[in-house]
């Protein structure tokens, strides 16, 4: 390294940052520029404690804070090792704003496409501790909204045990992938149920009679109910989207 990348990385007292916080940004900002590229190794703990004149305590502490960061490997008897950056993955459903009506919609409508099927093979494929555990979930939700407490997590544990019913385990990964906020009544509302009582019948009902298809061993019964169910959903949110249009 030159006298001048020298005396440009070397830290400065008057900063407002603290010596390891100045040392570790200089490392980082090597590192990010392609000065040390990936797999390369960055100077030794002497060289670096020249460079930056700071004591090899600062030296530590600095690449113990890029090493935490995922940035370096320090290696037994090799030295640290710069890492390989890879991008970070887009993860589905992390850009959802559940508070929008059109992206309930959006998530209404995939969930439409998934669940009636769920709901299918429950029908077709449910045991009796399974029947037991949607009835289960089925009367929490009922005792939840009778106590006038919130209903959207006991909503989506009868969810659950629907995709569960499936015996396909990837349907309720879907759901857990999406999570709770996925009934519409939890994104509208964090911490109190606004529903009111004659929503809550209505939905009650749908509830009730995909329940008892899925009982029942009926499949296209159990398809309907959740197709109706899941579709009066979002007819309720275009009515909405329509109002605050106006």
């Amino acid at each position: 390294m030159t006298e001048q990348k020298v005396r440009t990385a070397r830290p400065s007292r008057g900063s407002g940052k603290t010596l390891v916080e100045q040392v570790r940004d200089r490392l980082r900002a090597q590192i990010e520029s392609g000065q040390y590229a990936p797999g390369s190794r960055l100077p030794s703990e002497a060289k670096m404690t020249e460079e930056f004149e700071v004591s090899r305590t600062v030296v530590r502490e600095a690449v113990a804070s890029l090493r935490y960061d995922g940035l370096v490997e320090p290696r037994q008897g090799a030295g640290v090792f710069v890492l390989d950056q890879r991008p970070e993955l887009d993860l589905p459903f992390q850009n959802i704003d559940f508070v929008r009506i059109s992206s309930m919609i959006e998530m209404l409508e995939l969930r439409t496409a998934v669940e009636v099927e769920a709901a299918g093979l429950a029908a077709l494929r449910r045991s009796p501790a399974q029947e037991e555990l949607i009835l289960q979930a089925l009367g929490a939700l009922r005792a939840r909204a009778r106590a006038g407490e919130p209903t959207a997590l006991a909503d989506f544990e009868l969810h659950l045990a629907i995709a569960d019913a499936t015996n396909n385990p990837r349907f309720r990964d879907f759901l857990s992938m999406i999570g709770a906020s996925l009934i519409p009544r939890h994104a509208l509302s964090d911490t109190k149920d606004a529903a009111t009582a004659v929503y809550l019948q209505a939905i009650d009902a749908e509830h009730e009679a995909i329940v008892t298809a899925i009982i029942d061993g009926d499949e296209e019964a159990a398809r309907l109910a959740m197709r109706l169910h899941l579709k009066g959903a979002q007819s309720r949110y275009r009515n909405l989207l329509r109002k605050s249009g106006k």
